[in-house]
């Protein structure tokens, strides 16, 4: 199957403790570039985020934007330091005794000193966030993959539609080349007799004109190559996979001999032809620039 380079993808989990949410977009790019927006919290993921995202997709411009609410940031342990509490305790009794002070220590005032009791947040369980958040990874990647399939089957139906036109040029190409020959070879006798009048016409000189204008204006093949690239980007398209870059060199050698069959036209017809080869070529080539 072929893909589109762009596409879109979304999911959201939540979970008693964690919520999470993954979009995935994508444009055009030559090679993979993924570009991964998410608060620092998650940082220590981003090497595995990149490498899960590498086995869905093969070339295009990724952003992929993350956000993340953490439930247990508002839970918190209350941790008594017993002997901070000791310490305190002696020390007041020391200074009651020395100063000859009466001390009613209670417990209540006691706990209100400093670092008795402090309120210290919940440990961050790694293995429990990485759980949620590579299902909501997986979940928008399975959607924008399929995003990108579902575009990637219109870019293949058209492109398609365009190789079937192309083909069709070349035919006409094929088709007139003959019926120049034909059309200079009367021209040429035309002429000789407009010229020599009663004089007979050397054949011979005429078949040899004829044959160099031939060899000058003969596109034989680059018609023969064009329809093995036709036929090979079509088998391409129909095989699929990344096959962008693949097809983006077939199509620039088929421009290739357009120009080359537009250079060599000497009829008017055919540079026509050609011309509108040229254009369909190109408009092939804008598609495949959207193919992985």
């Amino acid at each position: 199957m072929i893909k589109s380079m762009t596409g879109f993808g979304h999911c959201e989990l939540t979970d008693e403790l964690h919520k999470v949410t993954v979009e995935i977009k994508s444009v055009n790019h030559r090679y993979l570039d993924i570009t991964i927006k998410m608060p620092k919290k998650l940082n220590f993921f981003e090497s595995a985020i990149r490498n899960l995202f590498k086995t869905y997709v093969q070339r295009g411009k990724i952003d992929v934007y993350i956000s993340y609410e953490d439930c247990t940031e508002n839970q918190v342990n209350l941790k008594y330091n017993e002997n901070l509490a000791a310490e305190y305790v002696k020390y007041i009794y020391q200074i009651a005794n020395t100063f000859s002070l009466p001390c009613n220590l209670a417990a209540v005032e006691l706990s209100k000193y400093p670092e008795i009791f402090t309120m210290e947040p919940q440990k961050t369980d790694e293995k429990e966030i990485w759980d949620i958040l590579e299902k909501a990874v997986i979940g928008a990647a399975e959607q924008f993959v399929n995003a990108r399939i579902q575009e990637g089957e219109q870019l293949k139906n058209d492109l398609l539609g365009k190789l079937e036109i192309m083909s069709e040029y070349v035919e006409q190409i094929e088709y007139r080349s003959p019926e120049i020959l034909k059309e200079y070879r009367q021209k040429l006798i035309d002429r000789v007799n407009e010229l020599l009048a009663d004089i007979q016409i050397d054949e011979n000189r005429i078949l040899t004109e004829v044959t160099i204008f031939a060899d000058k204006i003969c596109t034989d093949e680059e018609t023969v190559r064009l329809k093995s690239h036709i036929s090979n980007t079509k088998d391409t398209l129909i095989k699929g996979g990344s096959v962008g870059r693949k097809l983006d060199f077939i199509a620039q050698e088929m421009n290739r001999e357009a120009n080359t069959i537009l250079s060599k036209a000497n009829d008017l017809t055919v540079s026509d032809i050609a011309i509108n080869l040229k254009t369909e070529i190109e408009k092939v080539r804008e598609q495949i620039q959207n193919i992985e």
